[in-house]
Order: C-alpha cells, then sequence, then structure tokens
C-alpha cells in the first residue's frame, strides 16, 4: 500500500499512486518525485536516452574509422585507403631499371596520369603525391605497372625473384619495402631495379 506524502491518501499499487501525484500534486513535487512521474521528461521523448547515446557513440566512432581507413589514409594497400585528391601534396624522386634500361617518366604516357600520384611539367626523376596514404603499390598501378616486393611487370612481362632469372629490388632511401604497404612521405628516394641474377 502506497501512502501520499503531501496529503495523506493510501493507494493499492504504484502506478494508481503516480497518477495521483501527477493530478493532484504536481505543481508541490520535489526532484526526486518529479522523476518518478516523468514530469522532467514531457515535452521530450519517450525513447530511452541511454540506449540512444550509446548508439550514438557507436555510429560516430564507426563514422570516423571509415573516414580514416578509406579517405585519410591509413596503412593502406595499394587499392584501399588512398585518401582523396588533393588531401596532400608532397614529393620524392624514382628511378627503375629494368635489364638495364632506365624507365623514362618523362614521356607523356607517365605524365599526370592519376590525380593522386604522378610526374608533371615532362619531369620524370622528381614523383608528386597529392593524396594521403598514397603506398609504393598504388603509385607504380597508377603509372601502369605492377610492383610487388619480389616481381615487377614492365611492358607486358613479369620479372620475378622466385624464377632464378632475376633479381628484383625495390627500396624507398636504401631500404627493402613491400609495396603494397609502404605510404609514401615526403623526400622519399624510391629505386626499383630489376637485374639478371
Amino acid at each position: 500500500m502506497e501512502e501520499c506524502d503531501y496529503c495523506g491518501a493510501s493507494f493499492e499499487g504504484e502506478g494508481a499512486y503516480v497518477k495521483h501525484l501527477r493530478a493532484e500534486h504536481m505543481d508541490e513535487l520535489g526532484p526526486i518525485d518529479r522523476r518518478r512521474v516523468g514530469a522532467d521528461d514531457e515535452g521530450g521523448s519517450d525513447l530511452p536516452v541511454g540506449p540512444l547515446a550509446l548508439a550514438l557513440v557507436i555510429g560516430s566512432t564507426v563514422a570516423i574509422v571509415a573516414y580514416v581507413t578509406f579517405f585519410a589514409g591509413g596503412s593502406g594497400t595499394a587499392s584501399g585507403s588512398v585518401g582523396p585528391a588533393g588531401s596532400a601534396h608532397y614529393h620524392g624522386s624514382i628511378e627503375m631499371v629494368v635489364l638495364g634500361e632506365r624507365v623514362d617518366f618523362s614521356r607523356s604516357e607517365y605524365q599526370l596520369r592519376d590525380d593522386r600520384f604522378h610526374f608533371e611539367a615532362g619531369r620524370g626523376t622528381r614523383w608528386h603525391a597529392h593524396a594521403t596514404g598514397v603506398t609504393l603499390g598504388y603509385a607504380m598501378e597508377s603509372l601502369g605497372f605492377d610492383v610487388t616486393r619480389t616481381s615487377v611487370t614492365y611492358e607486358g612481362t613479369t620479372y620475378s625473384d622466385s624464377s632464378e632469372e632475376y633479381a628484383v629490388r625495390v627500396t624507398v632511401n636504401g631500404n627493402r619495402v613491400n609495396p603494397d604497404r609502404y605510404v609514401l612521405r615526403e623526400g622519399d628516394q624510391v629505386r626499383i631495379v630489376v637485374e639478371e641474377a
């Protein structure tokens, strides 16, 4: 049995007591009783706030992770995480030699071919990256080459370390790298060499 603290009336259950408080004592209720009858929720929605806040936090987290992964350039691969064109601007040098023949990146077929990675102004030794997360693999793919840690495809021929005919070295700043994982940085010196073993 519930007894009203404001007028002394008795009620059979909580529901009847709450209805009485709302109908008879709304202006007199203290903070605890106002919450009890839901007076502070009036004008709002009947939706629970806790689950909505949790859903908002989870949704925001997913959106941020998706943005960083797909647009801002997390630790990427050649295809998935290069940022949008214009999200960065940095340069470096490159030399690619296949069986003694130096690839001439000043040729028109390599100039301004991709918005995110290219050569420009008829020069072929200084590359330009205009996006975050540009991997060496993406860069070379944008120029029409397939370059992995152990193979280079050039003019339709794949040269591979595993064939024992060729030695393939893909380095940045003198260190061997995995092109699909290595994200280019300002000033990087790229060297790709294919030689007879």
